[in-house]
């Protein structure tokens, strides 16, 4: 998700700066999935002399992929609901802002009470409360932080690109290598897991039939499950992109706070200007903040309006669900299934009313049915006695 270039300790006269000792600022790049973070580091570090830090969670750490007793892991195998209202119990705050499927986020807040004896929801309102804190948690661990945000028109072709750049650089062998070594008995025993650790990253999910039947089918049938996997992995690339571009405007542009540091964009969807738009004009900002000086180029600025609360809980009496999130309830407000239920209950009301309606109205036709023969019938005797 993003890539960190973080100077060491100090950077020398080499640099520009007169043999002036200067503590170097934590450079954070964040970007969405194919925007070149990675590239843009390594350019750095190599210019400023410093030392790059990789803050991607799905990076392979083959220490660890064999063994997981970890707590929360646990957790997340129980039962959903059973989670939920465990947390319910010792965290109502907190049960009260995640849903009952999201299992793991319950499990981690259950995971934090276990190990600390203090609520999930409590222990973020610390971090909060402390100086220099703010709406995005407690305060930053690293002074004036330098974070450059690469942005690009996220086309299809572009990402369909980066997946056919990854295939070429020998993607298929490093997932065949993997899952000779770690997966495949867990296939054989039907006990493999892709819900957690390395496996849940882009790119196992989507080759398991290939890999798991390669060698074992003809050549046609492998061919297919082989395009297969492909496509199904560009899909996924790109909503994997929005996702990402989505997480850092709603965490750092669209909640303003002391704790939130200014985040310059750079645009990068021209890969042929790569050194004019991104690379020199990312060197400057840097370099700025070494010198202690203001950038030249101005942060992206933050939207106004109303922020809309993602942890908000709603109940739709008429679908039998609970949504968490402003825009997901109003996104489930005008869903198909839930019109689908508005129709189908004011359907049912009405058909109420007329019921409720007709019955109200029968004794008083009732009473004039009876009058009218009663007069009928004096009509009759009248007759008679003529």
């Amino acid at each position: 998700m993003a890539a960190a270039a973080a100077a060491a300790r100090a950077v020398s006269a080499g640099h520009g700066l007169r043999g002036v000792q200067r503590a170097l600022p934590l450079v954070v790049i964040l970007g969405a999935t194919g925007t070149g973070k990675s590239t843009l580091a390594l350019q750095l570090g190599q210019r400023l002399g410093g030392e790059i830090v990789s803050a991607d969670s799905m990076q392979p750490q083959e220490m660890g992929t064999e063994k997981e007793v970890d707590r929360k892991v646990e957790l997340e195998k129980e039962d959903g609901h059973v989670l939920h209202k465990r947390l319910s119990q010792v965290d109502p705050e907190m049960a009260a802002k995640l849903h009952p499927h999201d299992k793991r986020k319950v499990a981690r807040s259950l995971q934090v009470f276990e190990e600390t004896g203090i609520p999930h929801s409590e222990f973020l309102r610390r971090q909060h409360a402390e100086e220099g804190g703010g709406p995005l948690g407690g305060p930053l661990k690293f002074p004036n932080p330098c974070i450059l945000w690469l942005h690009a028109n996220q086309t299809d072709e572009r990402l369909d690109k980066r997946v056919d750049d990854m295939l070429a650089a020998g993607l298929l062998d490093e997932l065949r290598d993997f899952h000779r070594r770690y997966n495949q008995k867990k296939v054989e025993e039907n006990s493999q897991d892709y819900q957690h650790g390395i496996f849940q990253s882009i790119g196992f999910k989507e080759f398991h039939e290939y890999l798991t039947t390669e060698g074992k089918c003809t050549p046609e049938t492998g061919h297919q499950l082989l395009k297969k996997g492909i496509e199904a992995l560009k899909q996924v690339t790109k909503r994997y992109a929005r996702k990402q571009n989505r997480w850092i405007k709603n965490r750092f542009l669209s909640r303003p706070g002391p704790s939130v540091p200014p985040i310059y964009g750079l645009e990068v969807s021209d890969i042929s200007k790569w050194e004019e738009s991104v690379l020199e004009p990312a060197f400057e900002i840097v370099q700025s903040f070494i010198q202690g000086r203001k950038p030249g180029a101005d942060p992206v600025k933050m939207p106004s309006g109303k922020t809309e609360n993602k942890r908000s809980s709603h109940m739709c009496d008429l679908c039998g669900r609970i949504i968490i999130g402003d825009r997901e309830w109003a996104a489930h407000m005008k869903s198909k299934s839930h019109l689908h239920q508005l129709k189908k209950r004011r359907r049912l009301d009405s058909d109420a009313s007329s019921t409720i309606g007709s019955q109200s109205i029968s004794p008083d036709r009732d009473k004039e049915l009876e009058e009218d023969r009663s007069v009928g019938r004096n009509d009759e005797d009248l007759k008679s006695s003529v």
